[in-house]
């Protein structure tokens, strides 16, 4: 089989910088733009290493940030690769991330958005899809479902995350044991020394938050602003318990009651 050719020589990151449009805003009080991080009405993220991990708490856009993202790079919101559609939107009513990438301006250095977008809670219909495609043309199918759920998830990042190209990944620690999510590290070490694969990912790992050579973003109320690993809510929280279980979950369980 011959070589996959390369779509550029320049290394990752491909995707520069996205900036906000305000005057494409048409109602600041309605969600996305209701979130804090648009509350400046200035917004913009610069992407300047190969992988860039995005945290915060349920509810601060994280997901809504990456739906926008892999719109702008031409993808699906429910995830897969390019041209894919694996679930009917037809009557969804969430279109959040459709209109954020609406008001959003991107730049490309080159413009390469071959790659894939994962998103944790459409794995399964992703799964089904890819088989279903195999085996319309005859081939076989991937069948990354006849696992478990997280050595299915490995299995998937292993063997489509191999080519030069953008890949976009929403918590894809959810299925993963802590053990699976050092697998997730050396292969997101691998992609970033490859030098041809960019990344940009939402988790609430503290174990993918210190990936080598990651820049951190955090969301909080206050915005979207650059941090390490170990000032975050998620690794303190660890640190924490590991410190002492019996006074965290103590002081945890019991600190709203009367």
């Amino acid at each position: 089989m011959a070589a996959r050719k390369q779509l550029t020589r320049l290394k990752a990151p491909y995707l520069k910088r996205i900036l906000l449009e305000p005057s494409r805003v048409a109602d600041w009080e309605k969600y996305p733009w209701n979130l804090p991080i648009f509350q400046s009405r200035e917004f913009e993220v610069e992407f300047a290493t190969a992988i860039t991990i995005i945290v915060g708490e349920n509810g601060t856009g994280k997901s809504t940030l990456l739906e926008a993202i892999g719109a702008l790079a031409g993808y699906d919101e429910a995830g897969g690769g390019k041209g894919y559609r694996p679930v009917d939107h037809s009557s969804a009513v969430d279109k959040s991330g459709t209109a954020l990438a609406a008001a959003l301006r991107c730049h490309w250095l080159p413009k390469v958005t071959a790659g894939w977008f994962f998103r944790a809670e459409s794995f399964y219909s992703v799964a089904r899809y890819l088989d279903r495609a195999a085996l319309d043309v005859g081939e076989a199918p991937p069948d990354f479902l006849s696992w478990s759920h997280g050595e299915g998830f490995i299995r998937f990042f292993e063997e489509r995350c191999r080519r030069q190209g953008i890949y976009i990944l929403d918590e894809p620690e959810s299925a993963l044991s802590p053990t699976r999510q050092i697998e997730l590290l050396k292969l997101l070490q691998r992609m970033e020394q490859s030098g041809t694969a960019q990344v940009i990912m939402a988790t609430h790992s503290p174990l993918l938050m210190a990936c080598p050579g990651a820049r951190l973003f955090r969301i909080s109320r206050f915005g979207l602003d650059q941090t390490d690993f170990q000032d975050t809510d998620h690794f303190r929280m660890m640190r924490d318990f590991c410190s002492d279980p019996a006074a965290f979950l103590a002081e945890a369980l019991y600190e709203d009651e009367p």
